[in-house]
């Protein structure tokens, strides 16, 4: 166990998941602009590293299917992609979300340690609907959002993490952030020399990735075990 200055959480996945089934959505989707599946949601998932960064959910989106049309053996091309990303949107619900399992005693807990940020990869209006659905929206002493206009890129960049800890007046030896990306969360925060917290959602998200966290959670239930 160790004591932090300040601790700072991922959203997504993390504190939260939606509770729209995520197969159901994309089927919905492909059904709605009329074509057949061509991916899955792991392989959206798996597709997201390789974006390039987006200033708008949407634009986020169509880079998103744009990219997994490319590598889908697909007779349809790249001009799929924005309606399929506008309808996606569409049928998607950022209020339908609830806590991951001991998310809500995490953050509780961590208010009781000391100053608590919030380090999202997604845009402000979205996010802040998902906050405000869980009734956290003023849990954090600082929020995070993606605003490249503002140059605040996406984790891994340094930048979001740069900005909460200037924010919170705290060092990145005295800090840790929890999040569920070996990607985004464990190799920014290993990169700032920040300690790191991984939630193992199971998902083999190992395979070729070499980011060590700190500590390995399967679970926010076992937070208490690592921070007091």
């Amino acid at each position: 166990m160790a004591a932090y200055d300040a601790i700072c959480f991922d959203l997504d996945q993390t504190l939260c998941e939606p509770t729209q089934d995520a197969a159901t959505l994309l089927e919905s989707t492909f059904e709605h602009v009329g074509c057949e599946p061509f991916c899955t949601p792991a392989d959206l998932r798996a597709t997201v590293p390789s974006l390039p960064t987006a200033e708008t959910d949407r634009e986020f989106y169509e880079n998103l299917f744009t990219a997994v049309v490319d590598r889908a053996e697909t007779d349809f091309d790249t001009g799929i992609a924005p309606a399929l990303a506008a309808q996606y949107l569409e049928l998607q619900d950022p209020t339908a979300v609830e806590f991951r399992p001991g998310a809500k005693a995490a953050l509780e807990h961590a208010r009781e340690c000391g100053p608590v940020g919030l380090i999202t990869n997604g845009g402000r209006p979205t996010q802040t609907q998902k906050l405000e659905a869980l009734d956290i929206a003023d849990a954090f002493d600082v929020r995070v959002f993606t605003e490249p206009s503002a140059g605040i890129h996406p984790k891994p960049d340094a930048a979001p993490f740069e900005y909460a800890l200037g924010e919170l007046g705290v060092a990145p030896d005295a800090a840790i952030h929890v999040g569920d990306s070996l990607h985004a969360d464990i190799a920014g925060a290993n990169a700032m020399g920040i300690d790191s917290a991984w939630i193992d959602l199971g998902r083999d998200d190992r395979d070729g990735v070499e980011h060590e966290p700190t500590y390995e959670l399967s679970s926010l239930e076992a937070f208490e075990t690592i921070v007091y």
